[in-house]
């Protein structure tokens, strides 16, 4: 029995110390604020635009989803004047 207890105490000791080795090997230098350490991979650049990894928006597709967007919210208005009259909600 002695071994048993003694082995388990062993095995908890060095999973716990192992835990605690992972938790502290980042010692946050890096962070702009508690909990934002957010670092870049080697070779990402420090300015997006014009790079790679720039995602080129383009102005006419922004402007369809604006222009989706209000002609969703103006049908929403229609179907909730609708059910203020009828009690009914309608698609």
């Amino acid at each position: 029995m002695k071994i048993k207890s003694k082995m388990l105490m062993i095995a908890l000791v060095a999973a716990l110390s192992t835990g605690s080795i992972a938790v502290s090997a980042y010692d946050g230098t890096k962070c702009k604020a508690k909990g934002n350490c957010w670092e870049a991979k080697p070779g990402y650049p420090k300015k997006v635009k014009g790079s790679k990894y720039d995602p080129k928006h383009s102005k006419a597709e922004l402007e369809k989803q604006t222009a989706s967007m209000i002609a969703q919210e103006s049908r929403n208005k229609e179907r909730a004047e609708n059910f203020k009259k009828t009690g009914k909600w309608v698609y």
